[in-house]
């Protein structure tokens, strides 16, 4: 029964403290999973903020894309920060920051930090997503600790058009057959096998 009871435990923190973990994680998300467009045309996607268990001063979020995809055209901040900013300059990435004005004024409730407009520049499919090694989910504490886990930041796939298609083949219209080395492999294997067993049990019985 002890031992019962060691083995539930150890399932326990194995099942149960990692769902606790990524429930509490701050992370980074887009309001859509996935996103369609025509070709030349735009569509609008939200930058959103999961604060999990703490407060939040600010957030820095930089979202990657393909340049021969899509073309970042405007920001549009969201109402989760007093003070947003934002940076569409620079190739393949956008720049976002959301602050609050005042630190007893913190964040704790997830929203949309900013909405970015895009623009299809060719058919073709690609993602979006965040560039953990430089956005930032900051704490309302004394350190600003940077509480953002990348493991829980979210993307989001898109298509342009068709998509684009890949290359196919027309199926061949009829199975090549086996070969005689093939036929002669697939029975002499077992053959082989049952000769050396016989050996072996005839070298035991000497």
């Amino acid at each position: 029964m002890i031992y019962l009871k060691k083995i539930f435990f150890i399932l326990g923190i194995f099942v149960f403290v990692p769902l606790f973990l990524s429930v509490q994680a701050a992370s980074l998300n887009f309001d859509k999973t996935t996103v369609t467009a025509v070709n030349g045309g735009t569509f609008q996607i939200a930058v959103t903020v999961d604060p999990g268990s703490d407060a939040l001063n600010s957030v820095d979020a930089y979202v990657s894309f393909d340049t021969n995809l899509l073309k970042a055209t405007a920001v549009a901040s969201g109402t989760l920060f007093s003070t947003v900013s934002n940076d569409i300059s620079t190739a393949g990435k956008v720049y976002i920051a959301g602050m609050v004005d005042d630190p007893a004024s913190s964040v704790s409730s997830a929203g949309t930090v900013a909405t970015i407009t895009f623009q299809a520049l060719k058919d073709g499919s690609g993602s979006l997503s965040f560039d953990c090694n430089t956005s930032k989910i900051i704490k309302n504490d004394i350190n600003a600790s940077n509480v953002i886990v990348c493991s829980a930041n979210g993307t989001s796939a898109v298509t342009i058009g068709s998509g684009g298609t890949a290359p196919t083949s027309a199926p061949p219209s009829q199975l090549p057959q086996t070969g005689i080395f093939d036929n002669v492999i697939k029975f002499a294997v077992p053959g082989a096998i049952l000769f050396l067993i016989g050996v072996i049990v005839k070298l035991a019985l000497i």
